[in-house]
């Protein structure tokens, strides 16, 4: 029988053990779906986006990825983990402002042992699906916010991530852009990919084969 490739069992965390934001928190998520966590500010829903990206460690409980156990595993180890199976899309895209565009999407590829001129063509590929290909060569502060957000889910989206994982990706995004940016969530669970967005967007939660509210 196949792990689920995510699992939480009995996570709880808090930045003091007398004020826990997470606890005694347990879901299983399934290759091929795509899950909204939704709730009001403050409720945890970016915490726990972090603790299944294993970027947070949890007080006590356990994160299963394929099947084994990664809750304690060295810092090393757990940025490797996350180099070949995760892709990240943070809330307000988090670029680095010293790196062209073209630079800020290739490099997540490049730590996961992607050849470069492989890398820099899938990125092309993706800059040009998102409609933003003719900034690749500029700054992050020479582009919007929106165009940034659309870079950022191309960098995300680099290497095909079996678990992609994405914080409010559609929060600073017009109407058209946030539609792009669903459906390619959309299609990366299609594709046979496990993914998970933190939101309180009604568009994105509607495209969601589940809705877990916090």
């Amino acid at each position: 029988m196949t792990a689920h490739p995510l699992v939480a069992a009995n996570l709880s965390f808090g930045y003091t053990k007398s004020d826990l934001i997470i606890e005694d928190w347990s879901e299983q998520f399934n290759a091929g779906e795509m899950v909204a966590l939704a709730g009001a500010s403050g409720r945890g829903k970016s915490t726990l986006l972090y603790l299944l990206g294993l970027m947070l460690g949890p007080l006590s409980g356990e994160i299963m990825v394929f099947g084994r156990n990664v809750t304690r595993l060295s810092d090393a180890s757990r940025a490797g983990l996350r180099a070949r199976n995760y892709g990240f899309v943070f809330q307000d895209a988090v670029l680095d402002s010293s790196r062209t565009v073209l630079d800020n999407v290739v490099e997540t590829a490049l730590y996961s042992g992607l050849k470069r001129d492989l890398a820099v063509a899938r990125a092309h590929d993706l800059l040009r699906q998102f409609g933003v290909e003719t900034r690749s060569d500029h700054k992050p502060g020479q582009i919007s916010g929106g165009q940034a957000q659309r870079i950022a889910l191309c960098r995300g989206l680099m290497g095909n991530p079996p678990l992609l994982l994405a914080d409010e990706p559609t929060g600073n995004l017009d109407a058209e852009s946030s539609r792009a940016v669903i459906d390619a969530l959309r299609q990366r669970a299609l594709e046979g990919g496990t993914v998970v967005v933190a939101t309180h967007d009604p568009r994105v939660m509607d495209s969601c084969d589940r809705v877990i509210g916090l």
